[in-house]
């Protein structure tokens, strides 16, 4: 506890390091006030209790309550905020994949600034176009899902009419508009903030949940299961820890050059520098679960344009059910799968192969050029297999959470998106940290052994 307080005391002495902190959560503080402000025309304090009775409590529905989770309960109270920072990673997405196929795109991306102020100002654009296609859809869930207004019990939520185009009209701007201010907020906080802001705001928004989840446990389960349940989630977040920062390291050797006089033989052996380069166990991070969730999503929305309400098969309602088992097996095969595409996409082991034959590097006992990238092929292979059964494993923890008796709100931080995006965003911010503190020669926040023996 002692050496926590002293590095508290360590962070706060940093002057930079502390303006930076304090900015940051300046700017968390206006992201959550901003999720509680209502859109024009409904009455907060109807909506809240409406949508949780609609919607059974706790119960969810598996993509609206992920969505919900993402804008920190902004999606279910009505918020100008209720689309949160998510159309902006959907553009960001696309743009990146885009890169891969579009050669504009790959030219701007290899045009070093410019080129990234080009990017970043098309992703911007798609934004917009992305807010302008779901505010729509998404004020048509709050009045029809959420609200219905022919109920004439919860009809008190409306203070415009939401068939008025003085509904329609000014929601949609606002949306949009709440949109690119967390867009803002976020580009924001990782220029003068710590850590990535984008993805702060995601992690923020899911957090918010955690406390109210927590204590809903609580309430109905006893004590005993509920240590049980803490035990079982702090395990998860180890697993979460292990797959984030797990690497294999493939030694590297960059030859210097030859100075004055001496031979090509003598500079092998006088000039080399050993390095390393880390491939992750899951270089693609959270986005193969994203991706599958979005597919899981299609099945129940094209079982209700089929078939009427009431008559759809049993098939089809289990994969609209996140903590089902046909959902789990399907979502798990699809994780798997997403992981190898996004890997081979996003790693090019041709481009790696080639950067160290221009710097000099080589790999001991490879060739380079072709043979290099194909060493590099065969490892990223091996360690995506098992990268992507855990990860696949991590997806699916939620729905045997809830099976052993989880409520379904706090099932939902027992792996996932939710818990990869915590524990990845928090070790990232963290590092950023202990870059101040090393500089500072301050104990790090995560420092090991290996590394005060480097410092010595």
């Amino acid at each position: 506890m002692n050496k926590f307080l002293e590095t508290i005391r360590n962070i706060w002495k940093i002057e930079e390091l502390r303006t930076k902190i304090i900015f940051t959560l300046a700017m968390i503080l206006v992201y959550r006030f901003g999720s509680f402000v209502p859109l024009p025309g409904i009455d907060l304090s109807v909506i809240d209790a409406d949508i949780l009775s609609a919607r059974g409590g706790d119960s969810g529905s598996g993509f609206l309550d992920l969505l919900n989770a993402f804008t920190g309960g902004g999606f279910s109270r009505a918020s100008i905020l209720a689309l949160g920072i998510m159309p902006y990673i959907s553009a960001s997405i696309v743009v990146q994949l885009m890169g891969f196929a579009v050669p504009g795109i790959q030219k701007l991306q290899k045009d070093g600034e410019s080129g990234r102020k080009k990017i970043t100002q098309i992703t911007r654009w798609l934004t917009i176009a992305i807010c302008l296609v779901q505010a729509p859809a998404y004020l048509t869930s709050v009045t029809n899902f959420f609200l219905p207004y022919s109920d004439p019990a919860i009809n008190a939520a409306y203070v415009i009419p939401p068939d008025s185009i003085w509904f329609w009209f000014p929601s949609t701007i606002l949306l949009v508009a709440g949109t690119m201010f967390a867009m803002w907020l976020g580009e924001k906080i990782t220029d003068r903030g710590i850590g990535n802001g984008i993805s702060l705001l995601i992690m923020i928004g899911i957090m918010a949940d955690l406390p109210r989840a927590f204590l809903s446990e609580v309430q109905m389960q006893p004590g005993i299961y509920v240590l049980f349940e803490v035990v079982a989630f702090l395990a998860c977040i180890l697993a979460c820890v292990v797959l984030v920062m797990g690497v294999r390291q493939v030694p590297v050797q960059y030859v210097g050059r030859a100075q004055g006089g001496r031979s090509n033989y003598m500079k092998t052996f006088t000039n080399t520098v050993r390095q390393y380069i880390p491939l992750k166990v899951n270089a693609a991070g959270v986005m193969p679960i994203i991706f599958a969730q979005a597919i899981m999503f299609l099945p129940g929305v094209l079982a209700g344009v089929i078939y009427e309400e009431g008559n759809i098969p049993g098939f089809f309602q289990q994969l609209s059910d996140p903590f089902s088992f046909w959902y789990s097996v399907v979502f798990g095969i699809l994780v798997i799968l997403f992981t190898f595409f996004y890997t081979a996409v996003t790693i090019q082991v041709n481009q790696m192969a080639e950067d160290l034959r221009r710097n000099g590097g080589i790999i001991p006992r490879v060739k380079p050029g072709l043979d290099t990238a194909n060493f590099l092929d065969d490892i990223l292979s091996k360690i995506t297999l098992p990268g992507a059964i855990f990860l696949a494993i991590l997806a699916i923890l939620p729905a045997i959470a809830y099976k052993l008796g989880v409520g379904a709100g706090f099932a939902y931080f027992f792996g996932g998106t939710s818990l990869l995006i915590l524990v990845g965003v928090t070790l990232d911010t963290i590092q950023q940290i202990n870059t101040y503190l090393l500089n500072h020669h301050y104990d790090g926040m995560m420092q090991t052994d290996r590394v005060k023996r480097k410092m010595a």
